[in-house]
């Protein structure tokens, strides 16, 4: 093994036992660090708490897009947040479009998550922050459009899937993707690490979100980051060493982490 990022980890979601178990793993399993993205304003209070408490934890401020739209009040006290704090987040995020909700309800409206979304690549853009995406399929062409719109490169599409007139098009632009475990035993995901150059690629979680395989009915932990990184190696037929160093080193280099 050696050193990992977990890129995109949704710490605050862990309870504290959990929470407790990865932090104490972390040494031995070689995790330098987890990015540790939010929901809403008061996630984003709690992964500030525990970056505070934790040095290895480097918080993303942000708000999900599948959930419904936050009201005037609640955006401002949210930018207001990230402004007041933005020396100690890494990024904005973990912001985007509602895929997963517009498959469950047809009506839902996409617009206000458009504008939304806009504010927050302008934001990241001033602050000269990095913006961690939730953009999959047919949203990742209108996330792409608003980048390049505001001429923005430093993003990180974190669980992408596409079709691959959009890989290529992410690909020209210079953004990055993080692979998860299920890079194990989905096609899906074993193409795009094919396809994808490794020198825009990073590693995550997105835990707790739960995972199949040899992973089935396992509390996620980063630590499955290391079977990720072997599977990567495989599939792009290079020596693991080298592609441990390359990902550490740019997932460092990106978020600008010390």
């Amino acid at each position: 093994m050696q050193k990992i990022i977990d890129a995109h980890i949704h710490f605050d979601l862990y309870n504290e036992q959990e929470q407790l178990h990865i932090i104490h793993s972390m040494e031995l399993q070689q995790i330098e660090g987890l990015i540790s993205v939010s929901e809403h304003l008061d996630s984003a209070k709690k992964n500030l708490d525990l970056a505070k408490k934790i040095q290895n934890i480097f918080p993303a401020f942000g708000y999900h897009p599948e959930q419904p739209l936050p009201n005037d009040r609640e955006l401002t006290d949210l930018l207001t947040f990230i402004k007041f704090h933005q020396e100690r987040m890494v990024a904005i995020g973990e912001v985007g479009l509602p895929y997963y909700s517009r498959k469950e309800n047809k009506q839902l409206k996409l617009d206000g998550y458009v504008e939304l979304l806009e504010q927050f690549i302008i934001l990241a853009k001033k602050l000269q922050k990095p913006i961690i995406l939730h953009a999959v399929y047919e949203d990742a062409p209108i996330v792409c459009s608003l980048l390049e719109k505001h001429s923005f490169k430093k993003a990180h599409f974190h669980w992408f899937k596409g079709d691959t007139k959009t890989v290529q098009r992410m690909i020209a632009n210079g953004y990055f993707i993080s692979i998860t475990p299920d890079v194990l035993y989905e096609q899906e995901i074993q193409q795009l690490v094919k396809i994808y150059p490794l020198e825009r690629m990073m590693v995550e979680t997105d835990g707790p979100w739960p995972f199949n395989g040899p992973f089935q009915n396992e509390m996620t932990h980063p630590k499955m980051i290391h079977q990720s990184m072997k599977k990567i190696a495989e599939i792009k037929s290079l020596p693991l060493d080298s592609v441990y160093e390359t990902i550490f080193q740019q997932t460092k280099s990106f978020y600008q982490l010390p």
